[in-house]
């Protein structure tokens, strides 16, 4: 008989091969059993044809019939006209180790309001769609090889014309690296610098803990910079004994602030003197409501500030979809350690995002959420006031979020506490502050982009009921 690989449904049992042809009907029944408990066939899975079967196992047709026929009887299978042989539901698994999970469940809130999540129902998937298949179409053959670590080169030449334009950043395409998001590019960087003698890095006190994780976890020690009304306390980054810090100068997270004029300017002079690095994270800064745009510390000095930026407040962070804006010292570097990484993000959605960007759809994108957001934010603003007039909202001009001030005295990480105790998700300001102590006023830090303006009010409603005394 011919053997003919070709199977439109693979199923491997060694087991059956391996027995006598005499008794290989008996052994494809016990291996199919034996597969069903172990779980390496999964409630649900969807079995060969069993004229395919038949010609993958040498044998006859009705002795795979026969097998499936018994194990049907003996509910491991299923068998339904017009769909096939598969792996009954209710079939149980014996194996000694269970599948873990690979991500634990979210706990159900019934209102959470954590920040950092843009309104993920606006993202725009006819136009993605769309995109995508215009840039498979026209993507030359060569470009489904293996990618430039650096990013697709379109791509690359369409960002630099869009950050100049809307942040004012000084980039030719050779400048920017694409990468799987802004946490890829830290870790690319904290690499590089820790290769360089970097010891310790300066982040933001109070600022997102997963970077200070994420810094730490590649060899750099967090060491905390207090955070003010004016942004970052440049004039503490000498002591700290760091030649590197991470800022959101656009709004800062979780504040709001923007880092002022003067500031930016200390912080670019700090850099030059001690031979320092800058690592711009452009956090929110497409989204501002009430102040006009402001342009990026990269292009006070390029030299000495890497830009990050991603889509993950602006699309989705599903896409994974990032860039960074590199240092003429670190660019070679830094491609290299991407190509060693992962080599190099996949040019299907970096072509995808360039058709949007080239054709306008990504700023008409920006234009369509920022209106949504505006009134998601008013909605939440006039619920606080009718509400908790007594809770001073801030950093509200920009962003994604606000950090509820409370009344002195408070305890914003126990009350935290009870709101989630009863179905409300409000992070607590102090469990953003890195040097272990309180935040700088007691505050509840909420994000809106993700709900509704009916939910927001609802949401706002409930913990005003459960903050009474």
């Amino acid at each position: 008989m011919k053997s003919d690989w070709a199977t439109l449904r693979e199923l491997l049992l060694p087991a059956v091969s391996a027995a006598p042809r005499g008794r290989r009907g008996r052994a494809l029944e016990v291996a199919l059993r034996e597969a069903i408990r172990a779980g390496r066939l999964h409630p649900g899975t969807r079995l060969p044809a069993t004229r395919d079967l038949a010609a993958q196992l040498d044998l006859a047709r009705g002795t795979v019939t026969s097998a499936y026929d018994q194990l049907v009887a003996e509910g491991y299978l299923v068998a339904r006209r017009g769909s096939g042989t598969s792996v009954a539901t209710s079939a149980t698994s014996t194996a000694e180790h269970p599948r873990p999970q690979t991500r634990a469940p979210e706990p159900h809130w019934q209102f959470d309001l954590r920040p950092g999540l843009p309104a993920l129902a606006a993202f725009p998937r006819a136009e993605w769609v769309a995109a995508t298949k215009s840039a498979l179409a026209e993507l030359p053959d060569a470009e489904l090889g293996y990618p430039d670590p650096a990013g697709l080169a379109e791509l690359r030449a369409e960002l630099a014309g869009y950050l100049g334009r809307v942040r004012a950043v000084l980039a030719d395409p050779a400048d920017i690296l694409v990468t799987h998001g802004s946490a890829e590019a830290c870790a690319l960087i904290a690499e590089v610098l820790r290769a360089r003698g970097h010891r310790r890095i300066a982040l933001e006190d109070p600022g997102h803990p997963g970077q200070s994780e994420l810094f730490a976890t590649h060899g750099l020690t967090p060491v905390p910079i207090r955070v003010d009304a004016d942004g970052l306390r440049v004039d503490e980054l000498a002591a700290s004994g760091c030649r590197a810090v991470l800022v959101t100068p656009a709004h800062q997270f979780p504040l709001g602030v923007p880092l002022n004029a003067q500031r930016r300017r200390e912080l670019v002079d700090w850099a030059r003197r001690c031979d320092g690095l800058v690592i711009e994270d452009d956090y929110d800064a497409e989204h501002r409501y009430d102040r006009p745009a402001l342009g990026a510390v990269q292009a006070l000095d390029p030299r000495r500030v890497a830009y990050l930026g991603s889509v993950s407040k602006t699309l989705a962070p599903a896409l994974r979809l990032g860039w960074a804006v590199i240092p003429p010292s670190l660019r070679d570097t830094l491609v290299t350690a991407k190509r060693l990484h992962d080599l190099g993000c996949s040019p299907l959605p970096q072509a995808a995002f360039a058709r949007m960007l080239r054709a306008g759809g990504y700023d008409r994108h920006l234009r369509r959420t920022r209106a949504d957001n505006r009134k998601r934010r008013d909605s939440l603003l006039s619920a606080l006031s009718e509400h908790l007039p007594q809770w001073s909202p801030t950093g509200i001009a920009a962003g994604l979020h606000v950090v509820l001030r409370l009344p002195t005295g408070t305890d914003d990480q126990e009350l935290s506490t009870h709101l989630e105790d009863n179905g409300v998700h409000a992070p607590s300001l102090s469990f953003y502050t890195r040097s272990r102590r309180r935040g700088p006023f007691p505050g509840l830090v909420l994000g809106y982009a993700a709900h509704g303006p009916d939910r927001l009010r609802a949401a706002i409603a409930r913990i005003a009921e459960l903050a009474e005394p």
